[in-house]
């Protein structure tokens, strides 16, 4: 059985060695919460890729790609736990009453959920041929991607290793750190 397992590590690494695969920096070892009342976008792309961390060790997400985008009431949170002081969270907010704008943004996430809608949705399209999101929003050939003209989510919470953007404005910025345990969601 370990044998197959090895295979699929083997060529995603390959993958990522010749570019294939997305990996403009090596991940943290933590994951980060974001939320937002709401999200409206232009341009969606969604597909499978790898990110990678500073031990090399190869992460698999879901990488969602929106040329443009507002976020209502952004928070982001990321807790660490640390020796003798325990928990210490990390926590962003923005977009209360102007919302957080981005334009070609990525997020390479392994959660996400909320109440969606998509005008003009391709959904099983190859992800090497997608040409609705970013330019660079393109996936390895054969594998599952979906994309669309426009999207809108609601409730919007996400668990992700990383996100990029060309431009982020975040309007009304606050960020703490706080003791304790503190999240979005």
């Amino acid at each position: 059985m370990t044998v197959p397992a090895v295979a699929v590590t083997a060529g995603l690494g390959i993958a990522l060695a010749q570019g294939a695969l997305a990996a403009s920096f090596a991940v943290s070892g933590q994951q980060f919460k974001v939320s937002a009342q709401s999200l409206e976008g232009e341009g969606f792309a969604q597909y499978g890729s790898v990110d990678v961390n500073a031990r090399q060790e190869l992460i698999p997400v879901a990488v969602t790609a929106i040329k443009q985008a507002k976020l209502h009431s952004l928070c982001q949170s990321v807790v660490t736990t640390l020796p003798v002081i325990g928990d210490i969270s990390l926590n962003l907010t923005a977009g209360q009453k102007t919302p957080v704008e981005a334009s070609n943004l990525f997020v390479d996430a392994t959660q996400l959920a909320g109440d969606a809608e998509f005008t003009n949705i391709e959904i099983g399209r190859d992800a090497s041929t997608l040409d609705k999101g970013p330019a660079e929003a393109q996936g390895m050939q054969d594998l599952f991607a979906q994309q669309a003209d426009k999207v809108s989510i609601s409730s919007l919470q996400q668990t992700a290793w990383a996100t990029n953007a060309g431009t982020f404005k975040l309007s009304g910025l606050s960020m703490n750190i706080s003791k304790g345990k503190k999240e979005c969601f």
